[in-house]
């Protein structure tokens, strides 16, 4: 017998469960299906996010941060440290501890907002009178009715043609995330988010890392001054990029993998390594979803078709975060979810796409919202420019991380932000300031006439706000 509800979100990532949360807020019945599992079976909600995504990367990051400093910088603090040495099971064993924290975490939010949670596979089963029946498959075989649905079943990692992830040579994400030991010599396809902080991590902890890319230049989304800086300090510390590359045959060996390409210049190219790690994008997760069944309209990519409000081509269906356009970024599928559950309500929910910030926790951190110098240049504006470099901001000086910059980028009559882009020590944190500022239309004059405190990261972003108009005080 089917159980019926107001709202039914399909998939407990961060746009399904956020969506969840606000619509049992704004006071609807609310079921929320999730199909991840745990190491011993049991639910496990917060999708790539949480399980083998943002989360789990950040825990492997802080951890091979702590033991690269511990090797090359705490002398310069006057602390000796020698031998230092990692137990790779054990930060493996915090990053799953800190995973299972959020997990428990958003059941008890689910309890606390009084929503079922269903663990298994959500899909449709048909129209009906009443809205939508959706078929729940897991260990308990279940049968919901609403007449609002919500699609929130996020992506999956995009595999090379012909080299599908086995987790244990050819990795995804996901592999990445839980490997035994320190590879000696390890390959990344791609230079992206997930190539570079992987990367990252593991050169940390002694890896002999490679990445290859394809596109002739780098971090081709950021602004290209940013993008330099940031490649410079990779450089220098060890990691080793080649941009301009065509892989070409990938083969697994006895002792890891052989991936032959071709350089930027047209040379053959071999090199072998213990682990391949390919990040060459993701693909929306919306296999077993029975789309077809309510004739449910998919892209060519395989994504839902939504308008922009997230409506999709069914009345009463919507879908939020990875799995429709835009960029795939956990905090963009939240604020979609959230807006979605507030326009069902007969509310005017709101995302600006404008204003989302992107993130990469390398280190140095790079983060940006707006428009980057080359798209302002596309469209013909007319801009001014101001940047502020770490090197002259006395608390990146006590904290021994003097690398990268701020750079603001101000309409050239009405000094409107257009953009804001950061290279340095937490720049992931650094970056709200300008999207509030963005928000509000502010203007870099606003942010230059802000009393920040001193000393502290953010004078950075108030100077190069002064660079505008060529008054840093500090540079």
């Amino acid at each position: 017998m089917s159980q019926t509800f107001d709202v039914v979100v399909i998939g407990g990532g961060p746009g399904g469960y956020i969506a969840a949360i606000r619509a049992a807020q704004l006071g609807f019945k609310v079921a929320c299906i999730d199909e991840w599992k745990n190491a011993a079976g049991g639910p496990a909600p917060g999708g790539t996010c949480s399980n083998v995504g943002c989360i789990p990367s950040k825990a492997l990051l802080q951890s091979s941060e702590h033991f690269d400093h511990a090797n090359h910088h705490f002398a310069d603090h006057g602390i000796t440290a020698t031998n230092v040495k990692i137990d790779i099971a054990k930060m493996i064993g915090r990053k799953d501890t800190v995973v299972k924290q959020n997990n428990d975490g958003i059941l008890y939010l689910f309890k606390k907002n009084k929503i079922s949670f269903f663990h298994g596979r959500g899909s449709f089963a048909k129209a009906v009178e009443a809205g939508y029946e959706i078929q729940v498959t897991g260990a308990k075989e279940e049968l919901l009715t609403a007449r609002q649905i919500i699609v929130a079943t996020g992506s999956n990692a995009r595999a090379l043609p012909g080299t599908p992830f086995d987790e244990e040579t050819v990795l995804s994400n996901d592999g990445a995330l839980r490997l035994g030991a320190v590879p000696k010599k390890m390959v990344l396809i791609g230079s992206g988010v997930i190539g570079l902080e992987m990367g990252s991590v593991w050169r940390r902890l002694g890896s002999d890392v490679t990445i290859l890319e394809g596109l002739p230049t780098f971090l081709g989304a950021v602004d290209e001054q940013i993008a330099k800086e940031a490649k410079k300090a990779f450089d220098k510390q060890g990691l080793k990029i080649e941009l301009g590359v065509k892989v070409g045959e990938i083969k697994t060996t006895k002792k890891g993998v052989n991936v032959a390409y071709t350089n930027a210049k047209g040379e053959a190219q071999s090199l072998d390594a213990d682990k391949l790690i390919v990040s060459i994008g993701r693909v929306p997760n919306t296999i077993g979803l029975n789309a077809e069944a309510v004739g449910l309209q998919l892209d060519e990519r395989g994504a839902i078709v939504v308008d922009a409000e997230c409506r999709t081509n069914l009345k009463g269906v919507w879908a939020v975060g990875d799995v429709v356009r835009g960029p795939m970024l956990a905090h963009k599928a939240e604020e979609e979810g959230v807006a979605v559950a507030e326009r069902i309500a007969g509310q005017h929910g709101h995302v600006n796409f404008n204003t989302i910030p992107w993130v990469i926790y390398t280190s140095p951190e790079i983060a940006w919202v707006g428009e980057t110098e080359q798209q302002l240049k596309a469209r013909g504006a007319a801009y001014k420019a101001g940047t502020f470099p770490f090197l002259a901001n006395g608390r990146a000086r006590a904290l021994g991380d003097t690398t990268g910059m701020v750079k603001f980028l101000a309409d050239a009559v009405t000094d409107e932000i257009l953009g804001v882009h950061i290279v340095g020590p937490q720049a992931s944190e650094l970056i709200a300031e300008a999207v509030v500022a963005m928000e509000f239309k502010a203007s870099a004059e606003d942010i230059a006439r802000i009393c920040h405190a001193h000393p502290s990261l953010s004078e950075a972003t108030k100077e190069a706000a002064l660079a505008v108009d060529k008054r840093t005080l500090n540079f």
